[in-house]
């Protein structure tokens, strides 16, 4: 008897994140990619020396997909001003504001201030209830954001992130106007996972988006290819006893 992973078409969407620009407009061109989200961390790993240049040569080619660029400051004036700035770039940009500065100092009033400025906003680095509870209130009326649950680095604490998720999707779709992100996925099962609860977007790493193909795959048939590539590398490798 065959064993088959269900396969269904993905009602979640799909974020590519990342800050390297010629993989990134790669990415642009695959139709499973429905917007883009970046961080400093990314780009420092990726070698962004210019944060503005960057942004702006990125957005000459992807003008129609949904773009997160982060502040970076840790005063939340300052912050403020970068939001401004970094909104104005173009009409597809969310300014990602952490949802606490370092000093653990909630981000919800710049959040308020931001929105009633018309800012679309993606709100991140979200571990709890209570971050969940005070990003949804600091967002009502907002044109449009995003709710970033970290799931998987909730899941690397041991915990459980669906509850988590799925307190997200009901809270923000109460409140209309949001829609939360999966973010920090691990593995492709996390995709699933958010669809299954209805998760609006996932953010994926250009490494995990390669293994989405695999969904659906046959079991039986996954464990054959396996089998070969094991096969294979050690008769490559001339392994002899």
């Amino acid at each position: 008897m065959k064993t088959r992973i269900p396969s269904t078409p993905l009602k979640v969407k799909v974020f590519a994140d990342g800050a390297e620009k010629a993989k990134m407009l790669e990415l642009y061109n695959n139709p499973l990619v429905a917007g883009f989200t970046t961080n400093p961390t990314l780009m420092r790993q990726a070698g962004v020396k210019d944060y503005e240049a960057f942004a702006k040569d990125v957005l000459l080619t992807i003008t129609d997909r949904p773009i997160s660029f982060e502040v970076f400051s840790d005063d939340f004036e300052d912050m403020q001003r970068q939001a401004l700035k970094i909104a104005g770039w173009g009409s597809n940009v969310y300014v990602k504001i952490p949802i606490t500065n370092t000093r653990g100092e909630s981000a919800a009033p710049l959040i308020r201030s931001l929105v009633d400025r018309g800012v679309k906003l993606n709100v991140t680095a979200i571990f709890s209830l209570p971050q969940i509870d005070s990003t949804v209130a600091a967002l009502k009326g907002t044109p449009h954001s995003y709710v970033s649950v970290f799931a998987g680095r909730i899941a690397d604490a041991g915990i459980d992130p669906i509850p988590y998720i799925k307190y997200a999707v009901v809270a923000c779709e109460a409140a209309r106007g949001m829609e939360v992100i999966w973010a920090s996925p691990r593995e492709v099962l996390n995709v699933v996972q958010a669809d299954n609860v209805g998760c609006h977007i996932i953010t994926i790493t250009p490494d995990l988006l390669k293994k989405i193909s695999g969904l659906g795959k046959d079991l039986d048939v996954f464990s054959l290819e396996t089998v070969k590539m094991f096969y294979s590398d050690g008769e490559a490798a001339g392994f002899k006893l």
